[in-house]
């Protein structure tokens, strides 16, 4: 009896959707390190919008690590994100505290499958949009979904965080 080929596993982005019976598409790219933005190369790479392409972005607000998912093409808004999560001050998490909750690299950390599920605001554009792009757990990879189930999967708050 002939063996199944061995399947490579999926990110754990991945297989949350997967576990979720969520539709959802993953697009990869050539990741080139030396771009400076992961959010615009992927953007470039994809040939879609930067205002559908969402970075995820680990900030610590009052003590407590807070993921937000904005559109790359605006940067995240530090005091809107403390209001969203009834937080009084927000920075930006330490990037090696950001990688060992999350489970994923920075330029690779995906709102989905994380190590420790994190409070997450999902910036109000997306829903705009009938489907957005994260990342899916590595660079070089983005996974597109529907924002209403991005908000589901990650128990997101939407609220105004983005700036332009």
């Amino acid at each position: 009896m002939a063996k199944k080929p061995k399947q490579a596993a999926g990110t754990p982005a991945i297989v949350a959707l997967t576990a979720a019976a969520v539709p959802f598409t993953t697009h990869a790219y050539e990741h080139d390190p030396s771009h400076p933005s992961y959010g615009e190369e992927a953007a470039q790479a994809l040939g879609i919008p930067p205002a559908r392409i969402f970075k995820t972005l680990v900030a610590d607000v009052d003590g407590t690590l807070t993921v937000a998912v904005v559109p790359v093409s605006g940067s995240l808004d530090l005091k809107a994100l403390a209001t969203a999560v009834g937080g009084k001050r927000a920075s930006m998490a330490d990037p090696a505290a950001a990688e060992r909750t999350t489970g994923y690299v920075r330029g690779g950390i995906s709102p989905l499958g994380q190590r420790k599920r994190l409070r997450t605001v999902l910036d109000a554009s997306a829903a705009a949009h009938a489907t957005v792009c994260v990342s899916a757990g590595r660079r070089g990879l983005e996974v597109e979904l529907a924002p209403s189930d991005l908000a589901t999967l990650t128990a997101a708050v939407l609220a105004p965080v983005a700036r332009p």
